[in-house]
């Protein structure tokens, strides 16, 4: 895949997304948000991505945000669909079969806080700021942000992160359950592909399975979480990897799942 403002790269079962503009910070344009929708789809078909890791270009930072030119030209229709294409592309990323690793090397501000929120796992560098500073521009976060954050860090924190538009650091971000992990700059992109090969190598039905439980139970209560995920176990059952894998584990080997 060829793009102009992202780098598309596959490893085996792992690819990574970098959003190469490190000029302008790695600010989401438009086109970006295009391309990333483009990518994220062509990613949804391919069957030998089984993880992948998300990136910023350069060491300053993941995303610094949205392009400010862009949105001082936004009126009230042209916001609404701003908003709703940026919602989409998050969405999308949240809702795809493969986990996704954000590994946040630099400022993760406004949209790219956003964009790290609908990852699975939010790896960062210990360089990293991180924050939702949208009010100091005179308008509120529209990506995802005032609902994602919220319930990651609970709604008192995310009130205080975005009411005051201040950024942490990668240790606070941690403290407060906004990153898992922290590392040394030159460590992060590393260990964020080893966790993804590691990711890559478990039953690929079962992370799918998993991942729609975990989404789904953030958004209802104990009950009905309680029985998708019931569901969703039954229906693997059925599957070639469970049979490959237990077999693998009674006979004392590393399985071979194919996502069958």
């Amino acid at each position: 895949m060829d793009f102009k403002n992202i780098k598309f790269e596959k490893d085996g079962a792992v690819a990574t997304i970098t959003i190469d503009r490190p000029k302008v910070l790695n600010a989401l344009n438009d086109e970006t948000v295009t391309e990333l929708h483009s990518c994220v789809d062509e990613i949804s078909k391919d069957r030998e991505i089984r993880c992948v890791v998300l990136t910023g270009g350069g060491e300053k930072s993941f995303v610094a945000g949205a392009d400010i030119g862009e949105l001082a030209e936004c009126d009230v229709v042209s916001g609404k669909a701003t908003c709703d294409k940026g919602q989409d592309l998050f969405f999308k990323i949240e809702n795809l079969a493969q986990p996704v690793i954000a590994a946040i090397n630099g400022f993760a501000l406004g949209g790219g806080c956003e964009l790290a929120m609908a990852c699975d796992i939010r790896l960062a560098s210990e360089r990293a700021r991180i924050g939702q500073p949208e009010v100091n521009l005179g308008i509120i976060p529209g990506y995802g942000g005032t609902q994602r954050l919220a319930k990651i860090v609970g709604p008192g924190k995310a009130r205080q992160l975005i009411f005051t538009g201040d950024y942490i650091d990668a240790n606070e971000a941690h403290r407060i359950g906004l990153v898992d992990e922290v590392y040394p700059p030159e460590e992060l992109l590393t260990k964020a592909k080893e966790m993804a090969r590691k990711i890559a190598s478990k039953g690929p039905l079962a992370i799918k399975a998993a991942k729609e439980a975990i989404n789904t139970g953030l958004y209802v209560n104990l009950r009905a979480g309680c029985e998708l995920e019931g569901t969703l176990f039954a229906g693997i059952c059925a599957s070639e990897d469970k049979t490959e894998g237990t077999r693998a584990f009674l006979e004392k080997r590393k399985p071979d799942f194919k996502g069958k």
